[in-house]
């Protein structure tokens, strides 16, 4: 059974429930001490484990208004809009102009309310428990609290990674428990209805690029600014890109002093370093740290660490140690916060299935971008037409995915977002069990992020972006260096995505959008930049580093117990991991589902104390 996250909530329905609920989230809380929200009428609201940064509440006449998280109103600012509400119809209106990324809760006339973040970053979970319908801010904690199992199709459709189709990638690991998705609010009323509301909706994608730019400027420095004060020592990534170099130039404007990390890849052609540095060149007062990867932990390091495997599996365990080192480094120089343009190239840029409704509104126009992505990408003139040409539905797209989970997935999808796939060592069990998932989405009439393929796949990218930024936000918590990801704020998001499509990218030049918002603060050398660095050394000595951790698990491969990977093929894939031709993507996955089965068989009260479970159990 999984252990409590460190930070944790739970909202409670203004109704009788169980008289034993209560005792149940103290054994929750374990050696910490259960905080209490009531409603109005004296009921508890919230309960869980928080500090008071985390958390901010307030209480005016019958209202109860909370925001967890990072926002931009202030407590004062808090009580004023609470004071603006009367019924749960004024919640959302009264706060659309605050910038974060956070959770809001309120009690309004025995109607409680809940909902996390479009971009999936903040979540929301829901599940029967004493007698009701009762919410959280983390899977796990409604797990252990109604003792749910792990549901294994869920796991199999882990298993497509990245390229897990809407809206299959939201709900929890555990049979029972079940997310409110993102862009949705859940609403308990007082007699134990339950009701959902939409609450978030795109903005109409018609701006030029000037003006839309602008937008995401304001939006960005209002991000930035939100998290950091004039004086403080900010940690931030500086990798020499431009989203992370972005967010170093807005912490500066803001008044930070910025502890800025670079690491200096083992390939002689890497151009990280150089950019990174002509870009510290122009950041007043930053103390620049630039780390040789032959100095750094090897990649992949730590993989077999007892540590918080988080509410699901992710592929940042290739680095994870390596990134824990540099926190400490970050620390020991005096910040109190970690930066990162991590979520840019999801949310900044359209990916290009913007073309299909490109050509059907100016056809001059998308033949060309037409023409330009088929040269960048050199895809076939054949599929390239099919692809523009089709006009097949949602459901009949899921539908077509659930027969073509073997086939491997190339170049960019112009149609709804990339196809599902599973890796070869996929079992056929795996391969069932996420077919059939996709198929009742299709049965159930699953509904894209927006009717335009185009559209649904830029927004469909900027939650994937948020779905990811959630285990970072998780290992800064570890590492106990709080980590942010502004470009995932929902602010920036709906900034972004008021650009005309065709504008905010293109084959002809890079994050055309995020150059025309930074011009005049991050230098040009940075934002003319079109080459994008890997570190493929580091990954493959990182491989041979630990070369015995990815052997012993080949041999004892939780996987391969639940039924989801064949043992043969899964053994070859780790003891041979550079001859895979699926590429990196998949193993990563692969290796974060198993490392996150491994940490569910050792689980860690938030003080750091093993609990004393069995392993988790699956069917």
């Amino acid at each position: 059974m999984a252990a409590t996250p460190a930070y944790w909530f739970v909202v409670l329905p203004d109704r009788d429930l169980a008289p034993g609920l209560l005792g149940r989230l103290r054994d929750l809380a374990g050696r910490a001490v259960l905080r209490t929200v009531p409603h109005a009428s004296g009921r508890p609201w919230l309960a869980g484990c928080w500090p008071d940064e985390e958390l901010a509440a307030c209480a005016v006449g019958d209202v109860r208004l909370a925001v967890a998280g990072t926002c931009s109103l202030q407590p004062a600012e808090l009580a004023a809009r609470a004071r603006q509400i009367s019924q749960s119809a004024h919640i959302e209106p009264v706060l659309r102009d605050a910038h974060g990324c956070f959770h809001l809760l309120a009690s309004v006339a025995g109607h409680t309310y809940v909902r996390g973040s479009f971009s999936g970053q903040r979540r929301v979970y829901r599940a029967e428990a004493g007698g009701g319908t009762v919410c959280a801010s983390h899977a796990r904690v409604l797990a252990r609290l109604t003792a749910a199992e792990l549901d294994t199709a869920q796991l199999a459709l882990r298993l497509t990674g990245d390229t897990i189709a809407h809206p299959l990638g939201w709900d929890a690991l555990w049979r029972g428990v079940h997310a409110v998705l993102p862009g949705t609010a859940m609403e308990l009323t007082p007699g134990g209805e339950v009701r959902t509301r939409r609450w978030w909706q795109p903005p109409a994608a018609d701006l030029p690029l000037d003006e839309a730019a602008a937008g995401l400027r304001e939006a960005l420095e209002r991000a930035v600014a939100s998290r950091v004060r004039p004086g403080e020592v900010v940690g931030a990534d500086l990798s020499g890109g431009m989203d992370s170099t972005s967010l170093c130039f807005l912490a500066a404007q803001a008044g930070a002093r910025l502890v800025a990390v670079t690491l200096d890849a083992g390939a002689p052609t890497n151009e990280d370093r150089l950019f990174a540095t002509r870009a510290a060149g122009h950041l007043p007062g930053v103390e620049h740290l630039v780390f040789a990867s032959a100095d750094l932990p090897a990649q992949f390091s730590g993989l077999d660490e007892c540590v918080d495997p988080g509410d699901e599996p992710s592929a940042i365990v290739r680095t994870r140690v390596e990134q824990r080192y540099l926190a400490g480094q970050m620390r020991a120089h005096g910040a109190r916060l970690r930066l990162s343009g991590f979520g840019g190239d999801q949310v900044i840029q359209s990916p290009p299935s913007y073309v299909h409704g490109l050509l059907r509104r100016s056809p001059v126009a998308g033949l060309r971008h037409a023409a330009g992505w088929r040269a960048r990408h050199r895809r076939p003139l054949g599929a390239l037409t099919k692809a523009l040409l089709d006009r097949g539905s949602y459901a009949a797209w899921l539908t077509e995915a659930a027969g073509m989970l073997r086939t491997p997935v190339s170049g960019d999808d112009l149609r709804w977002g990339l196809r599902p796939s599973l890796p070869s060592w996929a079992s056929e069990r795996a391969v069932q069990l996420c077919r059939e998932r996709l198929l009742g989405a299709a049965r159930d009439a699953a509904e894209p992020l927006h009717p335009e393929r185009g559209r649904h796949a830029w927004l469909a990218s900027a939650q994937r972006g948020g779905r990811l930024a959630g285990p970072l936000a998780h290992r800064g918590q570890l590492d106990r260096l709080p980590y942010h990801s502004p470009f995932c704020d929902d602010a920036v998001i709906a900034a972004a995505l008021a650009a005309r499509p065709h504008e905010a990218a293109g084959p002809w030049s890079y994050k055309p959008l995020l150059a025309a918002a930074m011009h005049g603060l991050v230098p040009e050398a940075v934002l003319r930049r079109t080459t994008k660095d890997h570190f493929g050394y580091e990954w493959h000595n990182g491989l041979r580093h630990n070369r015995r951790t990815l052997a012993a698990w080949a041999e004892d491969s939780r996987l391969v117990a639940a039924g989801l990977a064949d043992e043969d093929a899964l053994r070859r894939a780790l003891l041979s991991p550079q001859l895979l031709l699926g590429g990196t993507a998949e193993f990563e996955t692969t290796l974060g589902v198993e490392a996150w089965l491994r940490g569910l068989e050792h689980p860690h009260t938030p003080d750091g104390t093993r609990e004393m479970n069995s392993a988790p159990t699956t069917r």
